[in-house]
């Protein structure tokens, strides 16, 4: 049986594990917060407290290190400020890496790291990124860093936003005036993101970067209008009037796909979610 540690049990990390234990593979997994950790022990998940402050907290965090297989989800809250404490966590992580039993890693990373301008064509994995024109140069500084040399073999993972269950796209917006409906999204689902880090590990697609981005790029306005009408959410007052004919910048996911991964919600207007309270 294959061991997967999974470092961030969060919103993303608890889904994977969950999948990843359902197809056999033997999980374990860690949380920032204390009180978590029993909730997870209750859903099955073999979990402790682990926490990079930057330095390592908590008792018994070295077994996250025994598997051969790493999955790195810290989260976002993470690359507050300027993003100096998410890169000095990294920087801690690979010391605790190095002479472990890690030989394959799963990086989430982000598309936020694509430069922030509209083109007529999708941004692929192949798009030239560097210092000066990354989106979120905090995201090129992460990815460097942990594609530095090492003794693991590294695959980055850029998510799009991530949505389903919970998160459901145009809530914050609900009432609002004046909001942004005339870009196309680049969401994936819930159940795609983890299913997607559970290919990468099933198939061994080592040493690369994926998009982790539905096939479909709905407007935005057609989102939340849709989850308007089916969930009951109050629609944005008004939207702003474009200023131009961009639909601002749009990532494709057509690498992954020719890996043969399918998307189960290919397109982000037929998301499903939690049954809201």
């Amino acid at each position: 049986m294959k061991k997967v540690s999974i470092i961030g049990l969060g919103w993303l990390g608890e889904a994977t594990g969950l999948l990843l234990q359902s197809l056999g593979y033997q999980v374990f997994g860690s949380s920032t917060r204390p009180e978590k950790v029993e909730t997870l022990r209750k859903r099955g998940l073999d979990a402790i407290h682990f926490a990079l402050s930057p330095d390592p907290e908590g008792t018994g965090y070295q077994r996250l290190f025994d598997s051969e297989i790493l999955v790195v989800t810290l989260p976002p809250r993470s690359r507050q400020g300027d993003g100096k404490l998410y890169l000095q966590q990294l920087s801690s992580l690979r010391e605790l890496i190095a002479g472990s039993s890690v030989k394959q890693l799963i990086f989430i990373s982000s598309t936020g790291i694509y430069p922030n301008e509209s083109k007529s064509s999708p941004y692929t994995e192949a798009e030239p990124i560097n210092a000066s024109n990354a989106g979120n140069p905090v995201l090129y500084e992460a990815e460097a860093l942990m594609e530095t040399p090492s003794t693991y073999q590294l695959t980055v993972l850029r998510m799009g936003g991530l949505m389903g269950a919970d998160r459901i796209p145009g809530t914050y917006f609900s009432g609002k005036e004046q909001v942004v409906g005339h870009t196309r999204v680049n969401f994936i689902h819930q159940a795609d993101a983890a299913g997607m880090i559970s290919w990468v590990i099933d198939q061994g697609l080592w040493n690369q970067t994926f998009n982790g981005v539905a096939p479909e790029h709905p407007f935005r306005r057609e989102v939340y209008a849709k989850n308007s009408s089916t969930l009951g959410i109050l629609p944005p007052a008004s939207y702003q009037e474009a200023a131009d004919e961009k639909e601002g910048r749009w990532i494709s996911s057509e690498k992954v796909r020719a890996t043969g991964f399918t998307f189960n919600f290919p397109n982000p207007l037929d998301f499903t979610y939690a049954a809201r309270p």
